[in-house]
């Protein structure tokens, strides 16, 4: 998969998390990253139901996804996978990804994205959960640090509707808020 990730220059990635069936605002999150060159969509969990994702996939861009506690129907986000063409890649409770040469690991819950970003394994840990976004660089134990990302909650659900900008060539991570 990184091959044609490369092939592409992906640089730019959207990080989005806890979206909880609020598929308008998701949509906008992705569109607003597309139009800010974004090239990749990952989904740190509680999408809740497939047809959330539905119009967030006309923007055409690559959407990596886990479940999240608030898994609604895994069977439908398999299916809808399935039948998307490789534009949605569904995963369940977490993913392993290289894209743009970066070794990427989402999760939902923060505290197994803390440890994960731990091993020194990763350049770059995603999680959600909290709804609290946070940009947070994480000693590891073979003494290097790896890049800790909660984009918070697109769907606003007390807490502000927030989504991240990545750039992988520099490691550089923007925090966005949508008006709901």
């Amino acid at each position: 998969m990184d091959s044609i990730y490369r092939r592409l220059a992906l640089v730019k990635i959207c990080i989005v998390s806890d979206s909880h069936d609020r598929a308008e605002a998701l949509q906008r999150a992705v569109n607003d990253a597309a139009a800010e060159g974004a090239q990749v969509v990952v989904h740190c969990g509680d999408v809740i139901g497939a047809q959330t994702l539905r119009p967030a996939l006309g923007a055409g861009l690559p959407m990596h996804v886990i479940h999240g506690n608030n898994m609604g129907d895994p069977l439908a986000l398999h299916s809808m996978s399935r039948a998307s063409g490789g534009l949605l890649h569904y995963y369940g409770p977490d993913a392993r990804l290289t894209l743009a040469g970066r070794k990427i690991f989402v999760v939902h819950y923060p505290e197994y994205g803390h440890a994960m970003a731990c091993t020194g394994n990763w350049d770059l840990v995603c999680c959600g959960h909290s709804h609290q976004a946070g940009i947070e660089r994480v000693a590891t134990v073979k003494g290097g640090s790896t890049w800790l990302v909660n984009p918070g909650t697109i769907a606003g659900l007390a807490a502000p509707a927030t989504w991240m900008l990545g750039d992988l060539a520099a490691m550089h991570f923007e925090l966005h808020t949508l008006s709901l």
